[in-house]
């Protein structure tokens, strides 16, 4: 909704402050970051800070403490100055008094309403504006309940403040009845505080000084004050009580007792220091022993006997590894799976590949991380029922949770469901991502990632209701040959891991499609294009689906089988080139062809190196594959052609157009050169290690990649062509295993 007033501080810091703060905000009477900002920096030209910033951080605040450390009608030093204050307050929501430049009485009024919202007005009674109360207008905090706050935590929130705000590092927290990572921060200050720490010491860090004071500090029924208040207050942020009290009585010890057994704590009813650390930091306790790990490190005889010795059952392993290079054993190895059952322990499969931000998580990217990941659990021989955790192991923000996690996990979903929801779907994440995926209905159960405690999705979110193991410390175990480094977590029992296992699949060449198959496997690869949008009837392009699986999978199997052993590459490599480009071929192409085609046989002039046939193929691309490969001895049969002669050109060109066989062989000749660097043609990329049977993620996306060129559209389409890839895969992979 568009606020006159708002409307009315904006025009006035754009017009006083726009030329001198480096920014102009919009005008549209919407409250925002940036309005924030340039009042912000709008403060910084009157305190006269050489160099201005968006943050109202320790330099602004020493200024305005030495220079101006209570504002009101008396010692506001300009008009402008006090417009300032009077445009924070209106964007805050409080009475201004009209934007004029007087700290008038209506100003007092607002301001006297505002600091008493947020709890302060018996520690700094009246109008004035502190710098800490300055510091505070110039967020985006709220300080009555929005967004269906709770007014018990607003309680929480506004005693802080009136206990807290003149200790030196306490800044004056929302009051909207939310739990947040500032109000976690500042329960952590509160506590240092009340251990003695002083001034400066106090760091809102859960450190050795601080655990070390929370061990002398239980709370059981009976006791009373403070150190209650404040217990009670972290069971409330936790979502674990519903009272802010000052008494430990029967009821806050039955809560407790839930609490404890929910977390897996040792169920005592008090408040002792293992409870407090949980109600306080994601990762809680660390010397606790948990029942659960996952490492990149393989299970040996002698590493399955360090962790038995350790408590351990349940042990997390790798699906696949995407790099060729790092991490060596971080996936499940040829006979790992065997040792773990062998030693009385339990597995439980991770998928994760190189998503470390937001860019790497989307729908597409969900469908082709569930294929990839049932096409490598059933390799390993994980039976169905088995739940897969798939990572989001970097800090997403709520906003990239609803933008880019919850559309990559609906993918995952879809790929699980159209392979027949053999298995379950779990996540490793932060508290609020694992929360949200659940809420979702995309997930079955939770692996948090808790050890990141700093994380945005881990400070000021509970403990998610359907966690099944909490990943709290990194911790080095064993020696010899039993060392192995683990990520140590707490086992809830929501998931138990396997013990028992299908053999395994060898990672054997690709054999001839099996006829049992062919049928579902031509239903899947529609169902993955349709996702993705590329409808079975064809849409805007030439082809239908029937047509294009018929041609580039099913009519030249043998073929497509024989080149695959000839070079040494997987058959879907090949059919998933061949395939993307003859759905995309469209009506304008075919019209390019004949143009092509009539020009060369009226004037013998290759007129324009357009893509043809059914792979899509140019004329330059398709003589430097096959000379390169020539050269090399990977094909023979064919002569050295001249990439400056329209003859030559057109020959092979004409050669793509009307021949299927020649240009699904020729996909193969090029993904060899490819693979090779390109030599002589228009990628630099590097080469790669020679066809490998057993190419991991990431090899796969560059030889699909390097297919379509080196311009950017290709990097984006090459994500589509990966899940493809694995839905062509999956079906080789069944074939191969009869």
């Amino acid at each position: 909704m568009r606020d006159e007033m708002v409307v009315r501080s904006q025009r006035f810091v754009n017009t006083m402050y726009g030329d001198r703060i480096g920014m102009m905000v919009d005008e549209d009477g919407q409250v925002s970051w940036n309005t924030m900002y340039a009042l912000t920096r709008a403060l910084q030209v009157e305190l006269q800070i050489p160099i201005l910033s968006n943050s109202f951080g320790p330099t602004t605040l020493s200024a305005l403490t030495a220079r101006y450390p209570v504002l009101n009608a008396s010692t506001v030093p300009s008009h402008d100055f006090c417009r300032i204050i009077q445009s924070a307050m209106y964007c805050k929501g409080y009475d201004g008094g009209g934007i004029d430049g007087e700290f008038s009485v209506r100003v007092e009024a607002g301001m006297s309403k505002l600091k008493a919202d947020m709890g302060i007005e018996g520690t700094t009674p009246g109008s004035d504006v502190t710098p800490k109360v300055f510091k505070a207008l110039l967020n985006m905090d709220a300080y009555v309940v929005v967004n269906s706050g709770s007014d018990v935590i607003r309680s929480v929130q506004r005693w802080l403040n009136s206990r807290y705000v003149n200790r030196q590092d306490f800044f004056i927290i929302p009051c909207d009845g939310h739990n947040s990572r500032d109000v976690s921060r500042s329960m952590l200050y509160a506590l240092q505080y009340e251990l003695g720490m002083a001034d400066g010491t106090a760091n809102g860090f859960f450190g050795p000084a601080t655990q070390a004071g929370l061990r002398s500090h239980s709370v059981s029924r009976g006791s009373q004050g403070t150190w209650v208040s404040l217990f009670s207050a972290a069971m409330l942020l936790n979502q674990r009580y519903t009272a802010f009290t000052s008494e430990f009585d029967y009821p806050l010890a039955s809560a407790v007792a839930a609490f404890q057994s929910f977390s897996k704590l040792p169920v005592t009813s008090m408040g002792d220091f293992t409870t407090w650390a949980s109600l306080l930091v994601s990762y809680g306790d660390q010397s606790r022993r948990g029942q659960a790990c996952d490492g990149v490190t393989q299970i040996t005889p002698a590493r399955a006997a360090t962790l038995k010795a350790e408590g351990i059952t349940y042990v997390g392993r790798y699906l696949t590894n995407p790099s060729a290079i790092h991490l060596p054993e971080k996936a499940i190895q040829p006979g790992e799976l065997r040792t773990i059952a062998d030693n009385g322990l339990r597995c439980f499969p991770i998928y994760q590949t190189f998503g470390r931000d937001a860019k790497g998580f989307n729908y597409i990217a969900g469908r082709t991380a569930g294929q990839a990941a049932v096409n490598a659990a059933l390799d390993h021989g994980f039976q169905a029922g088995t739940r897969i955790f798939f990572a989001v192991d970097f800090d997403a923000v709520d906003s990239e949770v609803t933008s880019n996690v919850l559309p990559h996990f609906k993918g995952i979903q879809d790929a699980i469901a159209d392979d027949g929801d053999r298995y379950l779907i779990g996540v490793y994440g932060p508290r609020n991502v694992c929360a949200r995926v659940a809420k979702a209905g995309h997930s079955t159960a939770s692996f948090v990632s808790d050890m990141s405690y700093g994380y945005s999705g881990n400070f000021g979110y509970p403990l998610p209701a359907d966690w099944a193991y909490d990943q709290i410390v990194t911790r080095a175990i064993g020696s010899g040959g039993g060392w192995m480094e683990i990520d140590n977590s707490i086992a809830s029992g929501r998931d138990i891991g396997q013990n028992t296992f299908n053999r395994p699949r060898s990672a054997v060449p690709d054999t001839r499609l099996d006829a049992s198959v062919t049928v579902a496997m031509m239903a899947d690869v529609a169902k993955y294009m349709e996702s993705i949008g590329y409808p079975s009837d064809g849409g805007t392009h030439s082809y239908r689906h029937e047509g294009c699986f018929a041609a580039t999978v099913l009519d030249h199997d043998d073929l497509i089988t024989e080149l695959s052993h000839a070079h040494g590459m997987r058959k879907a490599l090949i059919q998933t080139s061949a395939y993307w480009e003859m759905r995309h071929i469209t009506p304008a192409d075919e019209l390019a062809w004949e143009a092509v085609i009539l020009a060369y046989n009226t004037t013998d002039q290759f007129i324009r190196d357009t893509s043809t046939g059914i792979a899509k193929q140019r004329a330059l691309t398709l003589i430097g594959a096959w000379n390169h490969c020539l050269s090399k001895g990977y094909v023979s049969g064919r002569p050295i052609l001249d990439a400056s002669k329209d003859s030559d050109k057109y020959s092979i060109w004409k050669k793509a157009h009307d021949d299927k066989e020649f240009a699904l062989t020729s996909v193969s000749v090029i993904h060899m050169w490819d693979i090779d660097g390109k030599p002589g043609g228009d990628d630099d990329s590097a080469a790669m290690r020679p066809p490998d049977l057993g190419y991991v993620d990431q090899e796969i996306y560059d030889v699909l990649r390097r297919y379509q060129g080196p311009g950017e559209l290709a990097f984006s389409e090459a994500r589509k062509r990966l899940g493809l890839y694995y839905v062509m895969e999956k079906y080789n992979a069944i074939s191969r295993d009869r």
